[in-house]
């Protein structure tokens, strides 16, 4: 028993290190027996002949193992699997020569839960009839696999091992219920008390004991300069800003002051209601009044009386145009004085012609609704063609996707005979692929040989290198540390009235530079106040020509307003006049044309109603209907709304160029 079990590990041990993606069998089997010469020859034979069958029918083993982890194994660990695969092998192939004591003796050996597990499942009736027949089918054919494997199996109605004698049967089910007596007599393991690990010392040197340094001079200090006065006090600078930040606002308010007293009669805001007279007294008490409290007040002015502010540039740019205009019409009075004549003719011949102009603008407008909904007619017309010649198409369509199934079928059937040609040739193709494998492995040996030499050589020589270049390394850093350690002078002795004598030109001093400085502020300075002056006196010269801007703007204004008055009077009147529609030739023309499309339109639609056409929703064609005439009013009124719209603009255009003629000839 012994023997046949040394035998069974050292197969599992094997199949445990082959690699179907890289290994092929023939080499493993080569290079197992190589390293088995060590062994009997009994025992040398019995390994190879059970490796050789696991590794040639792994595929059938395959299907039986992967189902019992999938289905009944999923608690055992995936390490079982080559003793799965070997109990699996002896039971189907094996049997008959071993012997079923020895069979027994070696499941015995083995753990007993996993082998009652794997032979309940492997020996159930149901499994082989249904999904380990088929898939064993996929693998070879049908007919060899019921004669060979499913049969015997099957044979004697007690669903037993393979190649199994009748006599042996009631000994296979001896065999399962021992296994089964074994597993419900087996003690519970009994929990004991895990010892408590002791700690154990080190058993480690004792050090030395360590020598008292020799204590270090203590070094000499050099003495410290004291902290100088000027750290505590505040500098010089500030409080001369200080000073002129007072200075500053004292002038400023002196400024506003005065600015108040001499307050301009525009800035105060005057009631409509008032007379001037109380506006004038208010003033009065305002100037009087100190400016802090006439900025706490608050005024609230009515939604109509809130006042427009304009700023500089507006103001200017309206006065600029309203100069412009007087500048204009001043122009025209001196050619009216010299003798130009009269425009009056000349307007009315160009009212007569902007009407003819209107006139046959609308009558575009109608020629081209009109051709819009000619064009739309055709359009109709052309679909209802379209939709006949597609039905006609598609019956024609479907006949020829017949035909093309049909012979899809053929090709189907001529590619399925050349499918199995090619698979014959392919096996015999693989037959003679071992060979080359064999050469090519040995090719690719040499190759990684010479490979490891090569990087044996690259990498011997880089750690040559790296032992230079640390070698190097540690003697610039001794070299820096030397360089640090020797002494070196801090303090320097600073003269600020000493020229540094580099031979530049304009070379001073630090305290000539700082008196230099000093008097260029003080010339800065005076120059700011003049530039200060001078803007104010600007700034006053400015505010007094925009005042006088705004009175001109005042009146233009006023005139402009009662102007565009009489205009929007006159606009009025000529809008309330009713318009007379001319009728052209061929506005007459396309309105026939359209009345003969609607008619064809009609009669081709009640010829496609009488012909029977099968309708997949027939209750939806009122919706249809409906739905098709809402579209046609919805269209009809966006295109007179488009046409009043367009007439309106036009009246309006031609009323304000001859607005403007006027103003000329004016």
């Amino acid at each position: 028993m012994a023997y046949y079990g040394k035998c069974i590990e050292t197969v599992i041990e094997q199949l445990n290190k082959f690699q179907p993606e890289k290994d092929s069998p023939e080499q493993f089997l080569e290079a197992t027996s190589t390293a088995l010469q060590t062994l009997s020859p009994q025992k040398q034979a019995f390994i190879l002949e059970l490796l050789s069958g696991c590794l040639e029918y792994r595929k059938l083993m395959a299907v039986v193992v992967d189902a019992f982890y999938v289905r009944a194994g999923w608690l055992c660990p995936r390490a079982d699997y080559s003793l799965f695969q070997v109990i699996c092998y002896l039971a189907m192939f094996q049997l008959q020569e071993l012997g079923f004591q020895l069979f027994c003796d070696i499941v015995k050996a083995q753990p007993v839960d996993k082998m009652h597990k794997f032979l309940g499942f492997f020996f159930n009736p149901l499994n082989l009839c249904s999904w380990i027949k088929d898939e064993w089918s996929l693998i070879y054919e049908t007919a060899h696999v019921k004669e060979n494997w499913i049969d015997p199996l099957m044979s004697g109605h007690k669903w037993l091992l393979p190649t199994l004698p009748s006599r042996w049967q009631p000994e296979v089910q001896e065999l399962i219920h021992q296994l089964e007596e074994v597993m419900a007599n087996q003690l519970p393991l009994s929990k004991t008390k895990a010892r408590v690990t002791e700690p154990k010392e080190f058993n480690l040197t004792v050090p030395r004991p360590r020598a008292i340094p020799v204590p270090e001079p203590v070094p000499v200090v050099a003495k410290s300069k004291p902290v100088p006065r000027s750290t505590y006090q505040p500098p010089k600078e500030q409080q001369l800003l200080e000073m002129a930040k007072r200075f500053n606002r004292w002038k400023a308010e002196e400024l506003l002051l005065q600015a108040n007293i001499e307050e301009m009669r525009c800035a105060v805001p005057r009631s409509q209601g008032k007379p001037p007279m109380q506006a004038s007294k208010k003033k009065l008490q305002l100037q009087l009044m100190p400016q802090i409290m006439k900025t706490s007040k608050l005024t609230f002015y009515k939604p109509s009386e809130v006042p427009v502010k304009l700023n500089t540039a507006a103001i200017l740019r309206e006065g600029s145009l309203y100069q412009q205009q007087v500048e204009k019409e001043l122009q025209r009075v001196d050619q009216l004085v010299d003798g130009a004549g009269d425009f009056s003719e000349f307007l009315e011949w160009q009212k007569k012609m902007q009407a003819k102009d209107r006139e046959e603008e609308l009558t575009v407008g109608e020629c081209r609704r009109l051709l819009g909904k000619l064009s739309r007619e055709e359009a109709i017309l052309a679909r209802q063609h379209v939709m006949q010649e597609n039905k006609q198409k598609a019956n024609q369509k479907k006949e020829e996707t017949a035909e093309l199934l049909q012979q899809c079928a053929e090709r189907r059937l001529q590619e399925e005979k050349s499918m199995k040609e090619l698979v014959e040739q392919v096996t015999e193709a693989q037959k003679n692929i071992k060979l080359v494998q064999m050469k090519l492995l040995k090719d690719r040996r040499q190759t990684v040989q010479e490979v490891m030499e090569e990087s044996r050589e690259l990498l011997q020589r880089s750690a040559e290198t790296a032992k230079e270049e640390q070698k190097r390394r540690c003697e610039l850093i001794s070299q820096l540390r030397a360089l640090e350690t020797q002494p070196m002078r801090k303090g320097k002795l600073v003269d600020l009235t000493q020229i540094p004598g580099y031979g530049l030109e304009g070379e001073m001093s630090v305290v000539e530079l700082r008196e230099r400085l000093a008097l260029l502020k003080e010339s800065q300075r005076r120059e700011e106040e003049e530039k200060r002056d001078q803007i104010i006196q600007g700034k006053r010269a400015r505010s007094q020509e925009l005042q006088n801007r705004m009175e001109q703007i005042s009146l233009c204004r006023a005139a402009m307003g009662r102007s565009a008055a009489l205009r929007w009077e006159e606009k009025k009147a000529r809008s309330a006049a009713p318009g007379v529609s001319s009728q052209d030739e061929r506005v007459l023309e396309l309105q026939r044309k359209v009345e003969e499309k609607v008619a064809e339109r009609r009669r081709k639609q009640a010829t496609l109603k009488s012909v029977p056409v099968p309708a997949p929703a027939p209750a939806s064609r009122p919706a249809r209907t409906k739905a098709w005439a809402h579209q046609e009013q919805q269209h009809w009124r966006d295109l007179q709304q488009s046409r009043e719209r367009r007439l309106r603009t036009l009246q309006l255009s031609t009323s304000a160029a001859g607005h403007g003629r006027r103003q000329e000839a004016a």
